[in-house]
């Protein structure tokens, strides 16, 4: 069987889980299934991010140890995976306090440092704990980190190790024009190699552990603990089993020749998906990554989202408020999948009642109520709605392959648009003969069964309901209970 690999980025544990990463959990899960139905063996990876600074800070704050605090934040996540329907399936939960993941990147670290890229130097810099990142003057707006504004930038003075990014800058401009859909959104693939031609500097890797010690142990320093983005990047092929399981690393993530291994993240992780992580893996002489797909934020009416102004949506209680099919449409079908989003209550119960209960829900309704216990032998398809359906496939299929998760959906309800009209033109509830009522029928039948597998990716509940009820297993077609009650 043919393998796939796909990755979300890993979330800090530092504050609960946000609708921003629930996007890009909904994203990959789309791809994995998607990818599984063309007949791939896919490794989903995710996971949590649980070193660093603002780690240690938050469970201070919290009046817990830093270990305890961590066991909690990343059992959240895993609920959250549970929560959306996200399958992971033969892919891995990976936490970078797991033995394996500490152990290979150690082994990552000696690697690069084998090949001479990793020196102790003096380390002065303007840091953002926010960013967990070195920040340029430039970079800064009235000496504030315009991410996260509300945080001082702190100036930074001690001994560190670093690595030697400015050695793969060719390398990696290289890489750019080798594959022109490396970084997608094409603007987002501008903007680093932009960044990368203007020169890049050589960055920090560890910090001194009497003043940071929540960290994974340098090798051969116990001084020094990794920069928590190092340590954290190593989670894309620890999580394979590299570097002791060389065969399934390779069957998923590829080779130097034929790299294959794509990464979700947004945009404020551009520079450290898609080229720091890049120039780590050829320095420790593995292949790349094949492709990051950068998507945008998710705003609130407009806003960028925080605790201070109350508008932070809580992907839990959207969840058990509308169920899972609802949220994940909502994400993929409103929002730009490259630019930001705006998520409110309001547009999404507008989604929620025009798209799924009017949409969707009364479709399968009416399809199966009129379908229950008909006899459809001898009956075909039209070749209009052959054509339909099929321009609905191929449309689906095109844009999913592009990330275009909202034009995907868009194709879809085209879709299930044309069977409303079609119903409405057929009126089959006023054709007498139960021949020729059984053959319109049959068209709508068929179009919902197949509007169901196009919707698997997107709506597995949803999806999985539908086939259950046009399954032709059973001999006839049931009526299905309401898949998304009207709102008031």
């Amino acid at each position: 069987m043919k393998k796939f690999y796909l990755t979300t980025t890993l979330p800090y544990v530092n504050s609960d889980p946000h609708i921003g990463f629930t996007l890009e959990l909904v994203q990959a899960d789309a791809v994995a299934r998607a990818k599984r139905g063309e007949g791939y063996e896919v490794f989903f990876n995710t996971g949590t991010d649980e070193h660093g600074v603002k780690v240690l800070r938050s469970a201070e704050a919290a009046g817990l140890a830093v270990e305890e605090y961590a066991e909690g934040k990343a059992k959240r996540f895993h609920e959250l995976l549970e929560a959306l329907s996200i399958d992971l399936q033969k892919g891995r939960f990976i936490r970078t306090t797991d033995k394996d993941h500490i152990e290979a990147a150690q082994e990552f670290w000696r690697r690069c440092e084998k090949a001479g890229d990793i020196y102790k130097a003096e380390y002065r810099v303007k840091y953002c704990a926010g960013c967990e990142l070195e920040k340029t003057d430039s970079e800064l707006t009235g000496g504030k980190c315009p991410l996260h504004p509300n945080m001082a930038v702190e100036e930074r003075e001690e001994e560190n190790y670093f690595f030697k990014f400015s050695k793969y800058q060719r390398a990696l401009l290289d890489l750019y024009e080798k594959y022109p859909d490396f970084v997608v959104p094409s603007s987002r693939l501008h903007e680093i190699k932009n960044f990368i031609a203007e020169g890049v500097k050589d960055f920090s890797i560890s910090r001194l552990a009497e003043k940071m010690p929540w960290g994974v142990p340098v090798p051969g320093d116990e001084k020094h603990v990794m920069y928590v983005w190092f340590d954290a990047l190593v989670n894309y092929v620890s999580t394979l089993g590299w570097p002791h399981d060389a065969e399934k690393f390779g069957e998923y993530w590829g080779t130097k020749e034929s790299p294959q291994a794509l990464q979700f993240a947004g945009k404020d992780n551009l520079r450290q998906q898609a080229a720091m992580w890049t120039a780590m893996l050829m320095s420790a002489e593995l292949p790349t990554s094949r492709q990051v797909m950068i998507h945008g934020f998710v705003n609130a009416d407009g806003q960028k989202m925080s605790k201070s102004l109350g508008n932070v949506v809580d992907p839990f209680a959207f969840v058990e408020k509308y169920g899972a099919d609802a949220v994940r449409y909502y994400l993929l079908r409103e929002g730009s999948p490259f630019e930001d989003s705006d998520f409110t209550e309001e547009k999404f119960r507008a989604r929620y009642n025009g798209d799924l209960a009017n949409g969707l829900g009364n479709f399968a309704a009416r399809v199966t109520t009129l379908a229950e216990g008909m006899d459809f032998k001898g009956s075909k398809l039209e070749k209009k709605v052959e054509e339909e359906i099929e321009k609905a496939r191929a449309a689906v299929s095109e844009n999913l392959g592009e990330f275009r998760f909202n034009e995907a959906l868009s194709s879809l309800w085209e879709l299930l648009s044309f069977g409303d009209g079609y119903v409405n033109e057929k009126s089959p509830w006023k054709i007498t003969d139960a021949e020729e009522k059984a053959k319109v029928v049959f068209q709508l039948v068929a179009i919902l069964d197949h509007a169901s597998q196009m919707l698997q990716p997107f709506l597995p509940a949803s999806a999985e309901a539908i086939g259950a009820c046009v399954s032709k297993k059973e001999g006839a077609v049931k009526k299905i209970p309401p898949l998304f009650p009207r709102l008031d």
